[in-house]
């Protein structure tokens, strides 16, 4: 009645290629190696950062996580505090999504 359908023998050979090449420790053309994003927060009193926050016309913790290779909320934290230097201006934004612009 239900169950499953006999694969066909292309099928079979499909699936014993892609664990042979499992185990042999080879990937089918995979997404490219992806780096973990940084835990350890920037030292926002640093000239290169700020300088780089400078350069950004809208600061969203997104654009500063991307920016700099940071976990999203390291990124919220950096720009709370940037925010209490007087480094950024806090501009419009939710509880969810906040926009920055940096002061001249």
């Amino acid at each position: 009645m239900g169950g499953k359908k006999k694969l066909t023998l292309k099928q079979m050979e499909k699936m014993q290629v892609k664990k042979d090449e499992r185990r042999e420790g080879k990937s089918s053309g995979g997404p490219a190696e992806k780096k973990p994003a940084g835990i350890i927060p920037l030292d926002p009193r640093s000239e290169k950062v700020i300088g780089e926050i400078k350069k950004m016309k809208v600061l969203t913790p997104y654009s500063v996580a991307s920016r700099f290779n940071l976990r999203l909320s390291v990124a919220k934290d950096l720009l709370k505090e940037l925010e209490q230097r007087g480094i950024v201006e806090y501009v419009s934004g939710s509880e969810s999504l906040k926009i920055y612009k940096p002061l001249d």
